[in-house]
């Protein structure tokens, strides 16, 4: 790209977009993005962005449907002003979960939503560890899928943890335990669990020796926090030594922060994807940045550079 980079951020997560650029060493790009008084979203770009390579921060979290409107006005804005290029950033990729059918008459929300963002406008998407990696297949652009497993298998290293074991708490992250206990050199368990109801899990089985392990249960996001809890339970009834825990996405929907305090979980680790409310400390959640690598995939994608290096 010939043309100049700049960096447009919605209001989800503006402190992530300015840790970014901050690392980028620009400054974030003016645009009014809010809402008119009738409650209708407004965007307006304040910056001239013709001919340039455009980048917009704006992971799909809550308020889930207003941050998505606000994601599609600014890449209609771009367009509309004769940006080169746009470039959807999305730490976190919202109706994920809902990737497929589970019973008749249900949308397949996260296909839509992928729709939406390229009828906007994005000539690409990056973003980081997507619930189900068949997502980047629902868009007919380019997707850049980073992993935060590196930086969060260091936060694990730096504990110095005795005797650890990752933990699987479902037979569909098996894959994604897997390869993080190759990078910390660590065991491996797997729980079986069941779903009775939309977010609601039981424990069926483990398999795996965690008596006297510290153990560490590794998924792709925390929700309700019932998977992670059920699974801290279980491993502590088998005679783990401590139970805990990293996700790259942290979205403690409902009463999740209370409920991991009160759990048997010594600490849990996520990135800054989204952003955390100030309660977080009480329940013993630790929170590592991920601009740095987003600056790094930013810089490269702007220089028509290979991103295989920060996928590994």
């Amino acid at each position: 790209m010939d043309g100049r980079l700049l960096v447009f951020s919605g209001n989800a997560n503006r402190t992530l977009a300015q840790e970014i650029t901050s690392c980028l060493s620009i400054t974030l790009g003016r645009a009014i993005v809010g809402t008119f008084k009738n409650d209708e979203t407004r965007v307006k770009l304040e910056d001239n962005v013709r001919g340039c390579d455009v980048f917009v921060i704006q992971p799909i979290c809550t308020p889930v449907d207003h941050n998505l409107m606000e994601l599609l006005f600014i890449i209609d804005a771009l367009r509309r002003a004769s940006a080169a290029r746009v470039t959807a950033v999305i730490p976190y990729y919202g109706y994920a979960k809902q990737e497929k059918k589970t019973s008749g008459r249900e949308p397949i929300s996260a296909k839509l939503v992928a729709n939406l963002i390229c009828t906007a406008g994005a000539d690409r998407v990056l973003t980081i560890d997507l619930h189900a990696p068949a997502i980047e297949g629902f868009f007919d652009i380019p997707v850049d899928h980073l992993q935060a497993a590196p930086l969060l298998a260091d936060s694990i290293r730096e504990l110095n943890l005795p005797n650890p074991v990752v933990v699987s708490p479902d037979a569909g992250g098996v894959g994604r335990a897997n390869r993080f206990r190759e990078r910390i050199g660590a065991g491996l368990a797997i729980i079986a669990k069941q779903r009775p109801a939309p977010d609601v899990s039981e424990v069926v089985e483990m398999v795996g020796d965690v008596e006297g392990k510290t153990t560490i249960i590794v998924d792709d996001m925390i929700s309700t926090g019932g998977t992670l809890i059920e699974a801290a339970h279980a491993l502590m009834d088998r005679g783990a030594r401590s139970v805990y825990a990293c996700a790259t996405h942290g979205i403690f929907a409902a009463e999740a922060l209370d409920s991991i305090a009160q759990s048997h979980l010594v600490e849990t680790i996520v990135t800054n994807t989204i952003p955390l409310p100030g309660a977080h400390d009480g329940a013993r959640v630790k929170v590592i940045s991920v601009a740095a690598l987003f600056a790094e995939a930013i810089m490269r994608i702007h220089k028509d550079l290979s991103l295989s290096t920060l996928f590994s």
